[in-house]
């Protein structure tokens, strides 16, 4: 007892020393329990993965291949260490050969996918602005009919990852996020996605999975971390001191715009058994004694382009990859403008919502369905556009959508989440 209480009035005397043991050997043992967790989940992803690894191919079978796309820039350069400790060990137990090719300078990802060769599936390692230029670089080759059936993995690693909540289940955790999307990737469930098409007047087109998004908020938002001195209210300041600068702001814009296309039915995962010889026979000889007809080719009608003039605070262009999994009537883009009567508070609050999900929009905002658009700015507009959060300067542009253009692999458990959210 004596014993308890000298080690009392030890602590009472040095109660500085005593607090500084406590709040450090606390934190230690935060920190020593993370990483438990993290190697938790490692282990049950590597062990699930090398069931896959297990099992049995044929002897003309070879393994898949991969390549894969890795900004090591991303997640402030630490994109390379965490995907070496957490994606390729599963995909390596998994038996899948994989080749892996590193950025090193901004742009230099669609340069490196025009020249890359024929593969399995391909795999992007990165944020937005790595998944953007693959994409593009992708859909910017001769030969992009052919690649464009392969399939893609998204590996979440940048700072932001607009793609990621329709394709993977989303956590607090980054181990976590980027073992589950590996291990969607072996899986081999896929989704089918929009692409929009943006060309501009001169340049070759830019390929974009999410949007594009031009106006006030985008502009703000761009300036939000120059205010990091003042912590969580670095949102609502950028906001207020733009609106201090310049008011209203309100952008002119012409859109012209095409209606949506009714969307074809969805073709069967698997090829169809081919007939039997006797029916194909019997087939042959039919059209051979009665030949088939031959319609006149339909003349294609002139486009039907409808014009409209908007005044907004944003105007955003995005596709529906939001829910992959939705079943639609029509194959369309959406553009959305903000309303141009914001008050300050209004432009305030609803600046803040954007900044964390940029997709949302008030109740007062217009929205047009269209299979393709095109803006026209006012002479002497300048600023940028966000494609798939990358600027790009502004300047008229046509949009056009390539309705379900690529595949990208997809979480199971997400695609029931999202099939039970339409119900």
């Amino acid at each position: 007892m004596a014993r308890v209480v000298k080690v009392f009035k030890t602590l009472r005397n040095h109660w500085k020393k005593s607090t500084f043991a406590t709040c450090a050997l606390s934190y230690g043992g935060y920190w020593l329990y993370g990483k438990h967790c993290d190697n938790v989940l490692r282990r049950e992803a590597c062990l699930e993965a090398r069931e896959y690894g297990r099992q049995l191919i044929a002897p003309q079978e070879r393994l898949r291949k991969a390549t894969v796309i890795l900004n090591p820039a991303a997640c402030s350069g630490k994109a390379n260490n965490l995907f070496e400790k957490n994606a390729v060990p599963i995909l390596q137990l998994a038996g899948v050969e994989i080749t892996i090719v590193k950025t090193d300078y901004e742009g230099q990802a669609k340069k490196l996918v025009d020249l890359m060769e024929q593969t399995d599936m391909l795999i992007v390692a990165g944020g937005d602005g790595t998944l953007q230029e693959v994409i593009t670089g992708l859909l910017r080759r001769p030969d992009q009919d052919a690649f464009s059936n392969i399939p893609i993995g998204f590996i979440p690693l940048g700072s932001r990852n607009t793609l990621s909540p329709g394709l993977h289940l989303l956590s607090d955790n980054k181990v976590k996020d980027i073992t589950s999307a590996t291990l969607s990737i072996l899986k081999g469930e896929t989704v089918p996605l929009d692409v929009l098409q943006i060309k501009g007047e001169k340049e070759q087109p830019v390929f974009a999975l999410t949007g594009l998004r031009w106006g006030a908020f985008r502009d703000v938002a761009a300036k939000i971390s120059k205010y990091w001195y003042l912590g969580p209210l670095k949102t609502s300041a950028a906001h207020w001191f733009s609106t201090l600068q310049e008011w209203p702001l309100v952008r002119e814009v012409s859109v012209t715009y095409l209606s949506p296309t009714l969307r074809p039915p969805d073709l069967p995962p698997q090829k169809p058994s081919r007939p039997s010889l006797l029916h194909r026979i019997g087939r042959r000889l039919k059209n051979y004694w009665y030949p088939p007809v031959e319609e006149p080719p339909k003349e294609e009608e002139p486009e039907k382009w409808e014009e409209q003039q908007i005044s907004s605070v944003e105007l955003f262009i995005q596709t529906h990859n939001k829910n992959p999994v939705e079943m639609r009537v029509n194959d369309s883009l959406m553009i959305c403008a903000e309303p141009d009567d914001f008050t300050v508070g209004e432009f305030i609050t609803v600046g803040n919502k954007k900044e964390e999900d940029p997709t949302i929009f008030t109740k007062g905002s217009t929205k047009l369905e269209a299979s393709a658009c095109q803006l026209q700015l006012p002479e002497g507009t300048g600023g940028f556009y966000n494609i798939d959060n990358e600027e790009y300067e502004a300047m008229p542009v046509e949009i056009r959508l390539l309705p379900r253009k690529l595949r990208f692999f997809i979480n199971a458990e997400r695609r029931e989440q999202l099939l039970s959210q339409m119900q």
